[in-house]
């Protein structure tokens, strides 16, 4: 795999973030390249990673084996259009980063029914902490699919849906989700204000909290039912706190707010995919 040539036209921090952890993971960089019409950016991915950039799109597309598209959502129709003739021309595993494009716009606007992946991915991403669901249209190969698992392992954990309208519910789970835990992070913090500690005592307690549970659910082996009941004593402070938590309706306000979020996503995705 660590001979594909990669090719990322885009070279914002989704794209630094993957070439920052392929490059960590020991992929040789003369088989990367980026595109960036700015020629700033292109001197920083360079100077960072010791990668080939260009601000032609199109010469490095027609070079490549895998091409990423990792610009933002808005400009998406122009490049895909623009890049039309070199996808023909290279028939890649083309790899969308972009929020909310779907499939069916895409190879539209590529002229292309080669293989497609999408991808949606999460900010944590930008420290290789990040979770990326993907979808893959009938075109792609199980070698394919292998290579996609590797480029966006580069940036955290990676799972794979069936159906593409999953990646609604995803975006409401782990695309959003990182500001659920920042929200509740900060009414946290709020809480531990109103009753007198200092502010930086506050944070360190919530920081540190907050990893340390995540760690435990990622490294215990048990469910978050299991670890929540392990630390919960019947007639305790953790259970008069839970309890405070199930009368405020906290079950069904999360769904909502995952539903929310599956709804706009359908929307955006409605709204970009229009020519």
């Amino acid at each position: 795999m660590t001979r594909s040539r990669i090719a990322f036209i885009g070279g914002g921090n989704m794209a630094r973030s993957i070439i920052g952890g392929l490059v960590a993971d020991g992929y040789p960089p003369d088989r990367l390249s980026a595109a960036d019409p700015s020629a700033q950016q292109r001197q920083r991915l360079e100077a960072d990673f010791g990668i080939t950039t260009s601000g032609d799109n199109d010469v490095l597309a027609r070079a490549a084996d895998v091409v990423v598209l990792a610009v933002k959502p808005q400009v998406m129709p122009d490049i895909a259009r623009d890049l039309a003739p070199a996808i023909a021309a290279a028939t890649p595993l083309v790899v969308s980063v972009a929020a909310g494009i779907r499939q069916d716009a895409l190879a539209r606007w590529l002229d292309y029914s080669g293989p497609v992946v999408r991808c949606m991915p999460n900010t944590p991403a930008l420290i290789q902490c990040g979770m990326s669901a993907l979808h893959a249209n009938p075109a792609v190969t199980a070698e394919q699919r292998e290579l996609a698992t590797m480029l966006l392992s580069a940036t955290g954990s990676v799972v794979w849906v069936e159906e593409e309208s999953q990646l609604d519910v995803v975006t409401g789970i782990s695309g959003s989700g990182p500001a659920y835990y920042f929200a509740f992070m900060e009414a946290m913090e709020r809480a531990a204000l109103a009753r007198g500690l200092p502010p930086e005592t506050a944070r360190q307690l919530v920081l540190g909290t907050a990893l340390g549970a995540a760690r435990m659910a990622n490294e215990a082996g048990e469910d978050p039912a299991t670890l929540r009941a392990n630390v919960t004593s019947k007639g305790g402070t953790t259970a008069a706190a839970l309890e405070a938590f199930e009368q405020g309706g906290l079950d069904a306000l999360v769904d909502r707010a995952v539903d929310a979020a599956r709804k706009r996503s359908i929307e955006l995705g409605d709204a970009l995919g229009e020519d």
